[in-house]
């Protein structure tokens, strides 16, 4: 055999191989183009587990979200994940053999899985969290668990295989307390089970989805437990909405998850319904039924629980009353689920009690019993709703609460590109974003993401017209929607809306005579009355309650009627509800007669919705998009609706300056305002008029402006900046216990230099947010005060914190409390304290900067003559430290109050206070409870120094 002939045999055995080789780029392109990297991801998840691709292969293949539809690279980059070199055992090589069937157990429990390794010691927190990120996927996140588990060695191997069986062993008839499930039970769930699954696969939340799998678009929104739970900051997943951790209420079977409009509530709970549908999570739950109120409210027959299961979810073939009786002999294996709470006609109450299955009732009368578990207690509900309409009387019935807080920046970034299959584009978009804050802060709103990746094209070409409020957003998409249905015959782009104008009032009042009724799905009848056609509408229902809501605005703007109430009484809801005559008498101008009819029941119910409609009245009616309607409505009218928009807004503000209340002597004016302060805030914002944002603030004479726990996130920032700017004197602003997050802090940057203080405890900020509060507060003269309590933030930020205290000569208080700063984190701040002589107050409360940190920040203090108040408490601070902070009594001249609370120091520690004190005759008081120290060693040193607080 030849030299030539060696070579051509090889060749020909390895075509294969070099089939694969030669068609690389295009294999992978097929792989990961969809946007989502899951296809490649299975396949090294066989070659791993069939052991034709090594451990080492494997951690050189990176397939990062960013790089979706590249080609991903082999460069033999380190891993997080070493192997030890120890020979691995059973459990391990498990891993790696049932990997797949692993991953897909996982993903639906990731959360339990991730809480068992935490409670044996085999993952720390930090471990918790880079699984937990949310840029990955479920799988992916499944996948990053084994990746770390194996790292950590044969033990923890072994313990999530034991989770697993656990898990498994849930399911069996052993968890049904010995009851063997009947035959019938188990043909209905399996219906039941691919009923759900039909239903959910798809996202079905807005108009025109119905190609995206929910598997390929499904985003995790932030979830947190209401601020009242003991439990509040544990990171929460999916599972854990309906898990034990966070629960209140140990007699309640109910769980809220309560989010604003567009938050994500719906496609959150389909995907629930999803996982629980394929078995792999949820499955504590034999059987899952789903239910929307929307739907509901259709309902005009009297039913019994049986028929509210079988008719509205799925219907059993046989055996109806056995199947219905094993649900009530075991309703802790059920779970109901109720989206849209807010959207029933009538409000919540408990006073009309129902407690037999069999008896037919109206179906809210069955829905409010079955959530205060006056019916099948023992069933748990998950009940979604808009936090407006959750009252006392519906909260004591609840065994916890839920947030659901809408994107986070991450959360963005990889909705946007699961939406994009060309990379390219997504990263255009993305720019687009990044480039115009105000529009970035509206797509912390899942649904306002949605649109802005549907309407890429218009986003992309529209230049400095970027969309900048909500109406904007919303004209897009109606742009959007109109010009691909059908192209403008008359061929000009600007024209879009005269031809369509018909179809806009039909919608509009049909959306309208909706909200005033509370109906959001129609009849053949309703869409015949407002002369809407299925050319109009696809379907029988607006594509989004938020959407119907511009529709219903859109006909206030565009109805043509001399009466002047119909605005007013739109932002007057308050009046609405009381009026005898009903509300449909209110809106009389607009409405016709014979659409005035079963609204009286729902005046609370849809008050959210007329506030949503009010606040896209006033962009529709801004002076930037006035031309938009002259085609339709005379110049004069136009106008004329734009002044009542705007004094009642004037109107509105008056109403909330006037319930300020005189201020106790000795103390400063303060405002705490409401929800519908908000509201009407970013109404003013939608107008986009500087005139009326002066004209509401001119008459605001505050020195404290409080709006703690008034859901404040992203948008809302954007809209006070926008107004606050104009305030006339400088002002102590606390936004506490909201959502304002990265995005909001860098919206606040406008009004930072009319912010003599900026309160923002509890607010899921990171070192990032603080890095552009910082560079922008560095130049405020009137910048004084921050307070950070409970944030995510690092040692990072105190690199900034640094900066700010060298250059700042008049900042007076810094509060960090309760993040993640340490003894480096201390000594930046060290740094810049030595170069600070006016800070009075200093917050480190629960942080973990040990005896380190503490000496750092003693001498950066010690000769300090303006602090008064120091707090470090819980920050594994021991003797040592005590005696560094010892120096700092011994030699300050101003120090009141020093807090030692919860720490480690001993009698040694304690003596040298002690000691330091006797120089120190102005110290108020040194806090020490929970320290190292006897109930003995405790009163003795009270008795020599009054001074210590134990």
């Amino acid at each position: 055999m030849t030299h030539g002939q060696t070579k051509h045999g090889h060749a020909s055995s390895m075509s294969d191989q070099d089939f694969v080789l030669k068609q690389r780029t295009e294999i992978l392109h097929a792989l990961c183009s969809s946007g989502s990297a899951e296809p490649l991801e299975k396949i090294l998840d066989i070659l791993l587990s069939q052991g034709e691709l090594t451990w080492e292969d494997y951690q050189n293949v990176q397939v990062k979200p960013e790089a979706l539809g590249a080609c991903p690279s082999f460069t033999g980059c380190s891993s997080a994940l070493e192997d030890t070199g120890e020979t691995q055992g059973s459990s391990a090589q498990n891993l790696l053999a049932q990997r797949p069937s692993l991953v897909n157990k996982l993903q639906g429990c990731i959360d339990g899985a991730l809480e068992a390794l935490l409670d044996s010691g085999y993952f720390t927190e930090s471990d918790c969290n880079e699984v937990r990120l949310p840029l990955h996927t479920p799988t992916q996140q499944a996948r990053c668990l084994l990746d770390h588990v194996r790292s950590k060695g044969e033990s923890a191997a072994t313990a999530v295989l034991q989770y697993l069986q656990q898990k498994e062993e849930c399911g069996s008839p052993t968890f049904l307390d010995n009851a063997t499930p009947p035959k019938e039970f188990l043909k209905y769930q399996k219906k039941l089970s691919s009923s759900v699954s039909a239903q959910s696969c798809f996202l079905s939340t807005y108009g025109r989805t119905s190609h995206m799998s929910l598997d390929d678009i499904y985003t995790e929104g932030h979830l947190e437990f209401a601020q009242d739970c003991a439990d509040a900051h544990v990171p929460l997943g999916l599972e854990g909405i309906v898990g034990k951790v966070g629960t209140i209420n140990e007699e309640a079977d109910t769980v809220l998850v309560s989010g604003e409009a567009g938050s994500g509530k719906s496609t959150l709970l389909q995907r629930l319904h999803l996982l629980w549908a394929r078995g792999v999570a949820l499955q504590d739950f034999l059987l899952l039924f789903p239910f929307s109120c929307r739907r509901l409210n259709s309902e005009e027959k009297e039913l019994s629980v049986q028929e509210l299961l079988f008719q509205h979810c799925c219907w059993p073939d046989r055996q109806q009353d056995e199947i219905f009786q094993f649900i009530l002999d075991h309703p802790h294996l059920i779970l109901f689920t109720f989206d849209g709470l807010d959207e029933l006609k009538q409000s919540f109450s408990d006073e009309h009690r129902l407690c037999c299955p069999t008896q037919r009732a109206p179906v809210h009368i069955l829905v409010f019993n079955l959530i205060q578990g006056s019916l099948m207690k023992g069933v748990r509900k998950v009940v979604t709703s808009r936090p407006e309409a959750v009252g006392p009387v519906l909260k004591k019935h609840l065994s916890k609460e839920v947030l659901l807080k809408g994107f986070s920046l991450d959360g963005i970034d990889c909705f946007v590109r699961k939406n994009h299959s060309d990379p390219a584009l997504a990263a255009k978009v993305l720019a687009s974003l990044q480039a115009n804050t105000a529009l970035l802060g509206l797509c912390h709103s899942p649904v306002l993401c949605w649109i802005v990746s549907q309407c890429h094209k218009e986003l992309l070409g529209c230049g400095e017209g970027s969309p900048q409020t909500i109406t904007d957003v919303y004209l897009m998409i109606l742009q959007h929607f109109f010009q691909h249905q059908s192209p403008l015959r008359n061929g000009k782009q600007a024209g879009w809306l005269e031809e369509h104008l018909e179809t806009v009032v039909h919608l509009g009042q049909l959306a309208f005579t909706g909200i005033l009724a509370t109906s959001y799905i129609f009849s053949v009848t309703d869409l015949e009355a407002c002369g809407v056609t299925e050319f109009d509408i696809s379907q029988y229902e607006f594509p989004h309650m938020t959407i119907q809501c511009f529709f219903a605005a859109l006909y206030v703007v565009l109805s043509n009627n001399s009466d002047r109430s119909a605005i007013p009484k739109l932002f007057e809801p308050q009046d609405r509800e009381v009026n005898n005559e009903g509300p449909g008498v209110c809106f009389g101008v607009c409405v016709p007669p014979r659409n005035q009819q079963n609204v009286e029941d729902a005046s609370r119910a849809k008050t959210p919705n007329l506030q949503i409609t009010a606040t896209f009245v006033s962009g529709l009616l801004s002076k930037r998009h006035q031309n938009l309607w002259l085609h339709s409505c005379s110049s004069a009218v136009i106008c004329k609706k734009g002044q009542q928009v705007a004094r009642c807004l004037s109107k509105g503000m008056q109403k909330h300056f006037r319930s300020i209340p005189q201020p106790v002597q000795g103390e400063k004016k303060s405002m705490h305002a409401m929800p519908d302060f908000v509201w009407l805030i970013k109404c003013i914002y939608e107008m986009q008029e500087d005139r009326i944002a002066k004209d509401a603030m001119s008459k605001l004479e505050v020195d404290h402006l409080k709006l703690t726990y008034c859901n404040i996130g992203p948008v809302e920032c954007t809209a006070l900046a926008y107004v606050l700017q104009y305030l006339r004197n400088p002002v102590g602003l606390q936004l506490d216990n909201n959502s304002v997050g990265d995005v909001g802090a860098e919206q606040l940057l406008p009004c930072m230099h009319i912010c003599r203080s900026l309160y923002l405890r509890n607010n899921n900020i990171t070192d990032e947010g603080i890095r552009k509060l910082i560079a922008k507060g560095i130049d405020c003269e009137n910048f004084q005060k921050i307070a950070l309590f409970n944030n995510k933030l690092t040692d990072v930020c105190t690199q900034h914190f640094c900066h700010l205290l060298k250059t700042r000569q008049d900042f007076l208080s810094l509060r960090l409390g309760n993040n993640n700063i340490t003894a480096e984190g201390a000594q930046w701040l060290a740094e810049g304290l030595k170069s600070n002589h006016s800070l009075q107050f200093l917050g480190l409360w629960g942080n973990k900067i040990g005896d380190a940190g503490a000496k750092a920040l003693a001498s950066a203090l010690e000769n300090s003559k303006t602090l008064v108040w120091f707090s470090l408490v819980s920050n594994g601070i021991g003797s040592s430290g005590a005696q560094a902070l010892a120096n700092i009594i011994r030699k300050s001249p101003s120090l009141e109050e020093l807090w030692l609370t919860e720490n480690c120091i001993t009698k040694a520690g304690v003596e040298c206070l002690i000691q330091a004190l006797k120089r120190n005759t102005q110290m108020k008081s040194i806090w020490l409870r929970n320290n190292d120290l006897t109930l003995e060693e405790q009163e003795e040193m009270t008795k020599r120094e009054s001074r210590l607080v134990f």
